[in-house]
């Protein structure tokens, strides 16, 4: 690893000639103060005859000097611990840099020595963080440690120490570890804690950092011991995975070690360009709102609908059915329209914002239409499956792809969890895609900003599960059980984050059950988030190339 060079010789002098100024300061103003007070003595008893004017006057004369000395004396003492402390510490994040770590390490270790304690080192580097620079400019990357100073100095203890070691590598000194497990919950919290994501300039930045343990006494009893070898532990972590930790020593981790962060493409960019700022999301929302109020009153009546659903479910189907055919024909020339905007040569600024916020509406009004449709063929048994063999890495890749720009408009914290090994089913590539992606932009809808969402790929038997869970508004107990009927909205998710039809997890539903999975909802309730558990065949599994409730693939039917 590449360390950044030594300070300057002629900075270093000039620092010292400043120390050794300011000591002398305060030692005159000492020599001084000692000598006015010598002078008080010898005065007092020289007086044979009291003179209460000379005596008030002397007196005076000598507090005025006596308070000018100590004031010289606290100002050059103040001036010599900010010279003090300035001379060690990092000019970009205004933390302690290397010199100021090792002397600290040097006498944590002596102190350990003499109590028989133990203290860990931790030697972090920051991943793809080149990207950062290359993408941002430096000016934001100093932005960026700035950042990542500040989570790492909140995210120890008190008694800990954290320096800036050099580029993006930082040195965090944990003292007083009772085992190394200690060590491994704080680099875990530190790895957390920089995962989410942070906003810089227009563009949300995903940070990972991998991170290599020593420990004292155990691997090694000297400085330069216990940092060379948290570095071999840091290079063995990132080759094994990014954003994880290691010990020297070879301890486990302590984090279902069976799951690691998948390198999926949509991922491996720390830095993605906000869609839209607050402004322009406000007022996305308010246009969608509006957009899908006039779409279900004027064309749908989703009253209207709701009520001819229990009237009867085949004239229900027919009607959505005709509905859907007659909204995808507008469809065409409106996509033309916004394709033509996009051609004229103009300096209006009005008409790249009404292109853009045409193209807004035609993709909401399409998956409402596609939704529509859905609905229809699945009630018709209608609904066709083009089954081939896919790695689920590329599906998750492709809809993580698609759902994190709302999430990080939102500055919602995305973690994705999958197995090693690779994923092999007989399934319909957009229809997984489609499941999954609901499912994410589902969870992204109903969760606050700066809410948390996770995915879970697991395996259980010849079955892959996939887990979405968020800390978000939840699901009131009596919506939980027809959370997947057509039309079904639970009362506290009404009118959040735009109007919806209900209808999103029914063809979530009705997709799993096509490729003979199951789908489960839980929630602890209002205000407690959610969890969706969908459990699909691997490859191989007897019965897959048939669906559930005669949903067949296009193959079988004729």
């Amino acid at each position: 690893m590449n360390q950044p060079p030594n300070p300057k010789v002629s900075e270093a002098e000039r620092s010292a000639r400043e120390l050794a100024q300011l000591q002398e300061q305060v030692n005159a103003a000492r020599v001084v103060l000692n000598r006015l007070l010598q002078e008080v003595v010898v005065a007092e008893s020289r007086v044979d005859v009291p003179r209460p004017s000379q005596i008030v006057e002397a007196n005076e004369q000598l507090v005025l000097a006596t308070l000018r000395a100590q004031a010289q004396a606290d100002e050059a003492t103040q001036q010599l611990g900010h010279a003090s402390l300035a001379a060690g510490l990092d000019a970009l994040t205004q933390i302690p840099g290397r010199g100021w770590m090792l002397d600290q390490l040097a006498q944590a270790i002596v102190q350990a020595k003499q109590h028989g304690t133990r203290l860990a080192v931790l030697y972090l580097d920051l991943d793809n963080f080149k990207q950062v620079n290359d993408t941002l400019g430096h000016a934001a990357g100093d932005q960026v440690l700035k950042l990542i100073t500040h989570r790492l100095v909140t995210s120890i203890r008190e008694t800990d120490f954290v320096s800036r070691y050099g580029g993006d590598e930082f040195l965090i000194l944990l003292t007083d570890i009772s085992q190394p497990s200690d060590a491994a919950l704080i680099a875990q919290k530190i790895i957390s804690t920089l995962d989410m994501p942070s906003r810089v300039g227009d563009y949300v930045l995903r940070l990972t950092a991998s991170i290599g343990l020593s420990i004292y006494p155990d691997d090694g009893d000297a400085a330069d011991t216990l940092i060379d070898r948290a570095d071999t532990a840091m290079y063995r972590a990132k080759s094994q995975q990014l954003g994880s930790f290691a010990f020297y020593g070879g301890e486990p981790l302590t984090d279902d070690d069976h799951l690691q962060r998948p390198r999926l493409a949509a991922l491996q960019h720390p830095a993605a360009p906000v869609v839209l700022t607050h402004e322009e999301q406000e007022e996305r929302y308010l246009q969608l709102r509006e957009a899908n109020e006039q779409l279900v009153l004027a064309v749908l009546g989703a009253q209207e609908l709701r009520e001819a659903a229990e009237q009867g479910q085949r004239r229900q189907t027919e009607f959505l059915a005709v509905v859907a055919n007659e909204l995808r024909d507008p469809l065409t020339p409106i996509r033309l329209a916004t394709a033509m905007l996009g051609r004229v040569r103009t300096d209006e600024p009005l008409l790249p914002r009404a292109q853009s916020m045409i193209e807004r509406q035609l993709a909401q009004m399409k998956h409402l239409v596609d939704s529509l449709d859905d609905i229809s063929k699945i009630q018709m048994d209608k609904l066709t499956l083009t089954r081939q063999r896919v790695d689920m890495t590329s599906i998750i890749d492709e809809a993580v792809k698609i759902s994190r720009p709302v999430m990080d408009a939102r500055m919602q914290g995305f973690k994705v969890r999958t197995p090693s090994r690779a994923l092999v089913m007989h399934g319909d590539p957009n229809r997984l895609i489609q499941i999954l992606g609901n499912l994410l932009d589902n969870a992204s809808k109903y969760t606050p900003n700066g809410g948390k969402i996770d995915l879970t790929v697991t395996t259980a038997g010849d079955e892959i599960v996939l887990t979405v869970s968020d800390n978000g508004v939840g699901i009131t107990a009596p919506a939980l059980p027809r959370i997947f009927e057509p039309f079904m909205q639970d009362t506290q998710t009404i009118g959040l984050n735009g109007v919806g039809l209900g209808i999103g997890l029914t063809v979530v539903r009705a997709l799993v059950d096509a490729h003979g999975g199951n789908i489960t909802a839980t929630s602890a309730g209002s205000g407690l988030g959610s969890q969706f558990v969908v459990k699909l065949p691997l490859a191989g599994r007897s019965g897959h190339d048939q669906g559930r409730d005669g949903l067949s693939d296009p193959e079988s039917m004729h």
